[in-house]
């Protein structure tokens, strides 16, 4: 392969706008994180191809924005392998497509087993693509050239597994749903807003206690402002698991705290005096959190049965219908509709179940018109059919 240079200035990223506005075909678009090594989310590299242009490997940082490169090419189409997991990173920087192809999306939609670039560019394309720098630390500088030739090959491959997938999905009749779905992801909220992002915290869900939960919010606070301040992924600085382990233990002193061999991490004890002012908030305030967040969540189903067992019987009956849909159609059911939109429609269905009712309220959900075409019959009658088999079976026996 041959060798690949980053562009680090803004007459050398000018230079390749003008190229990459010369070629034909859509283009195709990756971007390269530092996830698991830093707090932000900002792309440290970003890959461009273009068939007519040829490869562009950027430096986002030394570059800055990228609007004349999205003013030349905002219209054409843009391949991407897993676009929401790129988006917000390339939005940052002025990067915002209007007609997208997610590869990975449209495999999915496909019915594939494995649907990672390299499992489908291998199948499809007959190439392989060794995947050995995904998880690398892409905020080091200078980077190594192999990391370079595994991003440039990432972009490069993208346009004829395009237009493979294309041909496949047209094959299956699934190209006009294939177009509703890359559309919904350019409107699709990527980054909601939480209210109480703590609660993120794995394990939290394990500890008891209203006293240890304000101590593991206040300790999770704390450390997210040393990350945001240090710009390191919160787990690299002291991991879930230690934050738990002491807002379960509630040491009574710094030592103590310091003593605890579950509390690991590179500044778990650099950072002590931080960790026990922490601990020391939580012991003490008043504003003690409740014991399950806020927001317009759903209790988990494993409770329906006993907090609404007609709701239960709903979401058992149309799963059950789904999984059929699901399999006739070769499309996860997961893609077919999304778990949240049924179990919202199920724990509080439209007063009259029918069709067109169960339909509007799909779309109330965020369902596509493809989905609800799909689906909105198959749970209509399932939900009908679940009403009757409790009926039935509350009746006396005579």
């Amino acid at each position: 392969m041959a060798e690949h240079t980053v562009i680090d200035t803004r007459a050398g990223y000018l230079a390749a706008v003008d190229r990459i506005a010369a070629g034909t075909g859509p283009i195709a678009v990756d971007a390269e994180r530092a996830s698991g090594f830093r707090y932000s989310q900002r792309a440290y590299l970003i890959q461009v191809f273009r068939r007519g242009s040829g490869t562009f490997l950027f430096d986002p940082p030394a570059v800055g924005r990228f609007d004349e490169l999205d003013a030349a090419i905002h219209d054409d189409e843009w391949v991407l392998h897993a676009a929401t997991q790129d988006l917000t990173c390339l939005r940052e920087v002025g990067l915002d497509p209007s007609i997208i192809f997610d590869t990975e999306l449209a495999a999915r939609l496909l019915g594939l087993p494995r649907v990672g670039l390299g499992t489908v560019v291998e199948e499809l394309l007959g190439i392989h693509l060794a995947k050995e720098h995904s998880a690398a630390d892409w905020s080091t500088r200078p980077l190594p050239e192999p990391w370079l030739n595994y991003a440039a090959l990432d972009v490069e491959l993208l346009p004829d597994l395009r237009d493979a997938i294309a041909a496949l999905l047209d094959e299956a009749g699934k190209l006009d749903i294939a177009r509703q779905e890359f559309a919904d992801e350019l409107v699709r909220e990527l980054t909601p807003v939480r209210t109480e992002p703590w609660r993120r915290l794995s394990g939290v869900h394990s500890i008891r206690g209203l006293r240890n939960l304000a101590v593991a919010r206040e300790l999770w606070l704390s450390r997210d402002a040393l990350a945001r301040e240090t710009d390191t992924a919160p787990g690299r600085l002291v991991p879930d698991a230690s934050l738990t382990a002491a807002a379960k233990a509630m040491p009574d002193s710094k030592r103590a705290l310091a003593a605890m061999r579950e509390f690991t991490g590179r500044a778990s004890r650099t950072e002590i005096d931080r960790w026990w002012a922490a601990i020391e908030a939580g012991r003490e305030t008043s504003d003690l959190p409740v014991l399950r967040g806020n927001g317009d969540s759903l209790p988990p189903p494993r409770a329906w049965s006993d907090r609404n067992p007609e709701a239960d019987a709903r979401l058992k009956a149309a799963r059950t219908a789904l999984t059929a849909v699901s399999e006739e159609r070769s499309i996860p059911l997961e893609n077919l509709l999304t778990p949240d939109t049924l179990r919202r429609v199920a724990w509080n269905p439209p007063t009259e179940i029918t069709p067109a009712s169960i339909g509007e309220a799909l779309s109330e959900h965020g369902a596509r018109p493809w989905q609800v075409a799909a689906t909105s019959q198959v749970i209509a009658q399932a939900f009908v059919e679940s009403t009757q088999s409790d009926d039935e079976g509350s009746e006396p026996a005579s």
